[in-house]
């Protein structure tokens, strides 16, 4: 048993879940929210933290300052109260109260944006407020995880690593695009190793990651309003858009085996279910990343009265839930990548085809 001084010293890296027993069909889930931040984002926060204090960026009076629909914020916070840092997180009204009240409770300062930007999200409202602090007093220090590569270094060093030493002979990794730090990160360890590896991105309906109108998005964690920066579409072989509604009884799904996941991990689960359910997956060895745990959620997607004012009385009633929404169906919502040649069966001739890009 380790012995920490540090809360960001633990971190729990190699819990799977075999999803076949709940859904059918054959995944790993790679469980990521066994840490004292409770959820992925304390490789990041971490890594871009200690780059910053080598870098000199950091200072003993800096204020760190993030916009974070919430894990990121929840992550920074414990390291800030860890080092001695002054924290301020951005964030909006979709953030869980639950998230806010324990970001407040490690010493963070918590601003919540409610007004709407021009691309219908938060997101743009949110960094403006940030630059305006930054513009203010340059105590204030913005890790900014969009454009930090940090953020997917920590992913490329840590998560793709870690996946690699537990399943060697890895086929198809599915994984969330929020920032698209951990997408990017397995996404080039990946395009590197010694075997093709599918990568997957998972995203939500109604976010413009990948392009498509921008839609309501009621669950944080997933998607954005604006196309991330750190974003390079040629590591990207497929992706899949999940409704918030099948996201929702994924959660409730594994929830009724005993798993309380966080509705990224529901997301990124319904995508995978659904396209392992449209290929042959015999012999296939897939795994997909669970950002984060459910407890945060309680008041949310757990909670019945919020289920029913944002979806309505019928969307999650027993027998909706009872109902198998990994099913192939024609008119899903999974759309192919800007790889259009590459197909399951030619993944490994194409792959070696591509030059590997360095950032």
């Amino acid at each position: 048993m380790p012995v920490i001084s540090a809360p960001h010293a633990f971190n729990e890296s190699q819990l799977y879940v075999d999803l076949e027993p709940i859904f059918g069909q054959s995944l790993y889930l790679k469980c990521e929210g066994f840490n004292f931040a409770g959820s992925i984002k304390l490789k990041a926060a971490t890594e871009m933290v200690e780059t910053a204090e080598r870098e000199g960026v950091l200072k003993p009076e800096s204020i760190l300052v993030e916009s974070s629909s919430g894990n990121l914020g929840v992550a920074l916070s414990m390291i800030a109260a860890s080092k001695g840092y002054r924290f301020l997180c951005v964030t909006d009204s979709r953030c869980n109260l639950s998230t806010r009240l324990l970001m407040e409770a490690l010493g963070s300062q918590v601003h919540v944006i409610a007004d709407l930007d021009a691309n219908g999200g938060f997101l743009g409202a949110r960094i403006d407020y940030v630059r305006a602090l930054c513009d203010s007093d340059d105590r204030y220090v913005w890790l900014s995880q969009y454009t930090n590569p940090g953020n997917w270094k920590a992913h490329y060093r840590k998560t793709a690593p870690e996946i690699a030493q537990r399943f060697p002979k890895l086929d198809v990794l599915f994984v969330g695009a929020g920032t698209t730090g951990t997408l990017m990160g397995c996404a080039r360890y990946f395009r590197q190793w010694h075997r093709p590896v599918r990568v997957i991105a998972v995203d939500s309906v109604g976010s413009v990651i990948f392009g498509g109108a921008p839609g309501r998005r009621m669950i944080p964690g997933l998607g954005m309003s604006m196309r991330p920066p750190l974003l390079d579409e040629s590591y990207v072989d497929e992706v899949i858009r999940v409704e918030e509604t099948e996201t929702i009884r994924a959660c409730h799904r594994l929830a009724r085996r005993g798993f309380l996941f966080g509705g990224s991990t529901g997301t990124v689960v319904s995508g995978a279910m659904r396209w392992l359910a449209e290929h042959d997956t015999r012999d296939l060895t897939a795994v997909a990343i669970a950002p984060d745990l459910g407890e945060r959620y309680l008041d949310t997607i757990y909670q019945t009265n919020w289920l029913q004012d944002l979806y309505g009385e019928d969307a999650f009633s027993s027998d909706a839930m009872a109902d198998d929404p990994w099913a192939a169906d024609p008119a899903s919502t999974r759309s192919p990548a800007r790889r259009p040649h590459l197909q399951t069966g030619d993944a490994g001739d194409q792959r070696h085809q591509h030059q590997n890009r360095k950032q």
